[in-house]
């Protein structure tokens, strides 16, 4: 059975988050300029499950089936990853709360403004963290790992 290759399925799911991103992102903006309305904000929450579920395993994905591959040879690039991970989490937190703060009271101008703060920041860390693993960490693994090595981090993330 043919291995498939992990660095294509990493940017695959990270194809998914960029639109799941934008979504989040424009469902905010409406909520910001136009206030609640039930149709944008079950966007908002369907791209916001995206983020919390799909993310989350994703980004577990490489801290356990990559990360230790890549720092076998180098730490540092893997350190600023891990860290942009946790910092998703933590913004993830005060998204999910102004959200259902908003839920609660749709009129609620500061939960709305926290959501969209919220939501700014973590649409900002997570496409920096895509490009960065996209267009630098990616291309480096690719070159620099054996067939072997890529194989066993296929392996590790079944």
């Amino acid at each position: 059975m043919a291995v498939r290759d992990p660095i294509a399925m990493f940017m695959k799911e990270h194809d998914a988050a960029l639109v799941q991103l934008r979504i989040l992102k424009k469902s905010v903006e409406e909520i910001k300029k136009s206030g609640y309305t039930e149709k944008v904000f079950r966007q908002l929450l369907k791209a916001t499950e995206f983020v919390d579920e799909e993310v989350r395993v994703h980004n577990g994905k490489e801290e356990s089936a990559l990360f230790p591959i890549i720092e076998r040879y180098v730490d540092g690039p893997t350190n600023v990853l891990r860290d942009d991970h946790l910092r998703m989490a933590k913004i993830y937190k005060k998204l999910h709360y102004s959200i259902n703060t908003l839920k609660a009271s749709h009129d609620d101008r500061t939960a709305r403004a926290e959501l969209f703060d919220a939501a700014e920041g973590i649409v900002q860390l997570m496409v920096n963290h895509i490009h960065k693993e996209n267009l630098i960490l990616f291309p480096l693994v690719k070159r620099f790992l054996t067939k072997e090595e890529l194989r066993e981090v296929a392996q590790r993330m079944l």
